[in-house]
């Protein structure tokens, strides 16, 4: 990566858009390389596209559709415009969206702390930043960023909340709790007096991950009763609130700050009281040296860990049940795959991160279920240099200051010129396990076979190790114990600070014959 030289326009960035005007006005690409990427027309009414491809908060609400608008007809180009695309609007800054695999590897190994490299774009998180504060690892950039991290993440390793050999301990009471959910769901089975049960499953995942969260991983003691009836809902209205703050909060004004004149502030505001008071509940064993805490090395004041917490879970707990509850919404609807993994984990009762990694399958099913539907559509950058990006197969592409960039990683996990019939035996738009045994038997490269489920480079999701844990603990034990079939062969997705099944993980679940 070569950097653009620093002067005075670089510090000043009104500056920098009125030089801009002329060639905007002109329609001259701001790009350049032999990675060239397509210009896209905010209106083009004979496009027949659905909406405007302007990735403003306002315009938030259904992502997948704003990212399908910027490839509309792009599959009847060749090039590198077939997989690049960009929005250059007079007075505003470009955007740039890549479902290119070789440019969102690249792009995103070049987000971190030095100079000219890309920060996260902070606009799809203002409504998260406004929840939790901006001094936490999600929202910092530069050297903000690069503390939290030291704060949150390098105790326990360089890029990841822990490493898998810290795992034990977490591992048995992980395994415990899950084993108390799922004897609630045998007698839920039992009470309806039925062989089968229709159910929505995603409840009763968001419980089970909140629990591993807050009393196994962290420590506390709080009870499944309060978590489930209590701190859930609450939550679940937290991040609803985030979302629409995000969206649609237009004058960027903090409601928290108004006074509690409609029912709706009020009930807000006592969510949010009830999120800080789980914040303190999970702090508190750390003067205890108990669970997490025994590990944490750092000495900041506990006043510098709770928005990071609040962050922590918050992401953690939407992203897991997201990862959960699609791996059982794709396993209800391919029972063959269901009953592959049932016969990997019959006789498993002890998990660890090396059993885990033993069961072939269910590893497939896991990383399918992070290519096909991952917990985010795009993965936001911005550029804070003028900057030439090279893939790994040395293409190359220059990118202006201040360029806001969606790396589609939805799009690019289905495409078939990534994933499809002639790269991995199957269809791209499939859910299909054996695509990784196909894979791995070519010969492919890892950094040809990436979901970016978690992300990638040093934004990195911290808790990435601790998901892959909790989740392949979950379903292995859920597949082990009940059968589960869908009567609808779609399920959608559903936005929100992550993507979920549109229909809850609604299945109907029957217990298996000992």
């Amino acid at each position: 990566m070569q950097n653009g030289t620093s002067n005075l326009k670089d510090h000043l960035p009104g500056y920098r858009r009125l030089l801009r005007l002329p060639k905007q006005f002109l329609a001259v690409s701001p790009f350049d390389g032999d990675c060239m990427p397509s210009r896209v027309r905010l209106f083009d009414p004979r496009s027949g596209r659905p909406t405007q491809p302007f990735p403003h908060r306002w315009n938030f609400e259904d992502p997948v559709r704003i990212l399908e608008t910027y490839f509309w007809n792009a599959d009847e180009e060749q090039g590198p415009g077939r997989h690049n695309r960009y929005l250059d609007v007079p007075g505003f800054a470009p955007v740039l969206v890549t479902r290119d695999p070789g440019m969102i590897r690249a792009i995103a190994t070049a987000t971190g702390d030095r100079e000219g490299q890309f920060d996260r774009d902070t606009l799809p998180s203002v409504g998260i930043a406004r929840a939790t504060g901006t001094d936490t690892l999600l929202y910092a950039n530069g050297a903000e960023w690069k503390k939290q991290r030291k704060i949150a993440a390098c105790p326990f390793g360089k890029t990841t909340l822990f490493q898998p050999e810290q795992f034990c301990e977490f591992a048995d009471t992980f395994r415990e709790t899950v084993r108390g959910r799922i004897d609630v769901l045998r007698q839920h089975l039992a009470a309806s007096g039925q062989e089968t049960v229709d159910i929505p499953l995603e409840p009763e995942v968001k419980v089970v991950m909140l629990e591993m969260l807050t009393n196994n991983f962290f420590g506390a003691e709080i009870s499944y009763e309060e978590l489930r009836e209590k701190y859930v809902p609450a939550l679940e209205r937290v991040i609803d609130h985030i979302v629409s703050d995000t969206v649609k909060n237009r004058l960027g004004v903090p409601w928290r700050k108004f006074p509690s004149l409609s029912d709706r502030i009020v009930r807000a505001k006592a969510d949010d009281a009830t999120f800080e008071e789980l914040t303190q509940r999970i702090l508190a064993p750390r003067g205890e040296k108990k669970a997490l805490w025994k590990q944490f090395k750092s000495d900041a004041p506990d006043a510098k860990l709770i928005s990071n917490l609040k962050v922590f879970l918050a992401g953690a707990l939407e992203a897991t049940t997201s990862y959960a509850t699609w791996a059982i919404s794709h396993l209800a609807r391919h029972p063959d795959a269901q009953e592959k993994v049932f016969e990997e984990v019959k006789d498993i009762d002890v998990y660890t991160p090396e059993i885990l990694a033993g069961a072939k399958y269910l590893r497939a099913v896991l990383d399918e279920t992070l290519r096909l539907t991952p917990s985010l559509y795009f993965l936001p950058r911005r550029a804070t240099a003028d900057t030439w990006v090279t893939s790994a197969d040395g293409r190359k592409m220059f990118i202006p200051w201040g360029t806001h960039l969606l790396l589609d990683v939805w799009h690019a996990n289905r495409h078939e010129d990534h994933w499809g019939v002639e790269v991995s035996g199957y269809p791209a738009n499939v859910f299909e396990p054996d695509r990784w045994r196909i894979l791995a038997e070519s010969g492919r490269a890892t950094k040809d076979t990436l979901h970016f489920g978690f992300g990638h480079g040093p934004r990195v999701c911290p808790g990435k190790h601790l998901g892959e844990l909790e989740v392949g603990l979950t379903v292995g034990a859920l597949v082990k114990t009940f059968r589960f079939q869908s009567e609808s062969p779609q399920n959608p997705a559903r936005a929100g600070v992550s993507t979920k099944p549109a229909d809850g993980t609604r299945v109907c679940m029957s217990l298996r014959s000992p």
